[in-house]
């Protein structure tokens, strides 16, 4: 379908506030933080920070008891963004879905390059599960889960914890990176134009990997020799987002390894417009469906 009018404003709105050729990583991160797109999220009855050895965390409890929980890694080309620019979505999250979501402030490139994003958003998973009761959740109901960068992380430490044997209820990827060769159908036609750009994508593969190898599984999920095993999936795209065909390739790789997953692609809208509901009607939509996929993995009743 054509683009969303939303996504057409909204594309209008970036147009005019363009980037520079060679984007300054603190500027842009200064940005990241700044984006009124996203909200503020609701109250909820604790929000925590703490940390897993030097990795900072958040973690929002949406009720007392012990309850499921979701390990939350945010996107931003893991060069940019960080805590405060995922909380929006972390708030929204653990209500809509009833269960904690703890929240990995992993370790950035260009300062912390590949694979410091994947030790760190793995050494944060592992903690939830091991010390479940600490955290007040459940140890054989924890997901992970993520938008952009975020979604790829989640994608590549699901599998690490299957090759270590820690079990996990779920995988929750939005708009997720799971590919490494910035040449599908999709990253080519909408390269330009559609808000993250190829141009983008490459300026953030650059910083993140620097010399290292790009098939590596830990980069790329899509390349991993086998999926069989990993936690049942819940994979976002969107229509006009470069990321789209890997996302929905990983999706059915994932099915063809014998991996629970569900598939669902919203027409009209543009990468990440999950994270933007004070832009994107579709967005509220999305949220629902992803935490009630999220609930149903737990084995709680649909809301």
């Amino acid at each position: 379908m054509p683009l969303h009018p939303q996504s057409v404003a909204f594309l209008e709105i970036m147009r005019t506030g363009a980037a520079p050729a060679e984007p300054d990583i603190a500027e842009m991160r200064a940005a990241t933080r700044m984006n009124p797109h996203r909200g503020a999220g609701p109250e909820l009855a604790a929000v925590e920070d703490a940390a897993v050895g030097a990795i900072p965390i958040r973690t929002y409890r949406p009720a007392d008891g012990v309850l499921p929980a979701l390990v939350y890694f945010h996107g931003g080309g893991w060069s940019i963004g960080d805590l405060n620019s995922a909380d929006p979505m972390c708030r929204r999250l653990a209500a809509e879905a009833g269960c904690v979501v703890v929240s990995a402030d992993y370790r950035l490139a260009p300062e912390h390059p590949f694979p410091a994003a994947v030790e760190d958003a793995y050494a944060v998973t592992a903690d939830v599960v091991r010390r479940a009761g600490h955290y007040g959740v459940a140890p054989d109901a924890v997901a992970v889960g993520g938008d952009s960068a975020g979604g790829n992380l989640a994608a590549v430490v699901a599998r690490l914890a299957r090759d270590e044997g820690m079990a996990l209820a779920h995988q929750l990827l939005m708009c997720p990176n799971t590919d490494s060769g910035l040449d599908s159908p999709s990253f080519t036609e909408f390269g330009e134009g559609y808000g993250l750009s190829a141009a983008a994508m490459a300026w953030f593969f650059g910083h993140y990997l620097g010399a290292a190898d790009r098939s590596d599984p830990r980069v790329a999920p899509l390349r991993a020799p086998d999926l069989s095993g990993l936690p049942p999936a819940t994979i976002l795209t969107a229509e006009y987002d470069i990321l789209r065909d890997e996302g929905e390739e990983y999706a059915r790789a994932l099915a063809a390894a014998g991996v629970p997953v569900e598939l669902r692609r919203f027409d009209g809208m543009i990468h990440n417009f999950i994270t933007m509901p004070e832009v994107f009607d579709d967005a509220a939509t999305a949220r629902a469906w992803v935490a009630d996929r999220l609930r149903r993995s737990f084995g709680q009743e649909e809301r």
